[in-house]
């Protein structure tokens, strides 16, 4: 049986798109986003930065001296940091938002 080449030519531009969508694992979403200072409320939810991961994006939202990060039960990262000369309490939760206060 002989398959004429336009159905050929058809066919194989069809499952071009298909084809072309698989790609590599995504990534932290939150992590790509910019830094974001929130001087809000940190919002609850599962939070897959790691110490290391919450500790570097707090500090690329201009903090120094982060310490003392932990993750509460609300699966917000809580610690310390240094902004403007001052000592504040900062939060990152899992959108990557980067909040002062308590």
């Amino acid at each position: 049986m002989r398959i004429p080449t336009t159905l050929l030519l058809g066919t194989a531009l069809l499952a071009a798109p298909a084809l072309a969508q698989t790609g590599p694992a995504k990534s932290n979403a939150a992590i790509k986003t910019a830094h974001t200072v929130d001087d809000g409320a940190s919002r609850g939810g599962a939070n897959s930065f790691t110490q290391a991961q919450a500790r570097e994006h707090i500090a690329k939202s201009g903090f120094t001296n982060v310490s003392a990060l932990t993750k509460d039960d609300h699966g917000v990262w809580r610690g310390t940091a240094k902004k403007g000369g001052r000592s504040v309490h900062v939060g990152l939760d899992f959108k990557g938002n980067v909040a002062t206060g308590k």
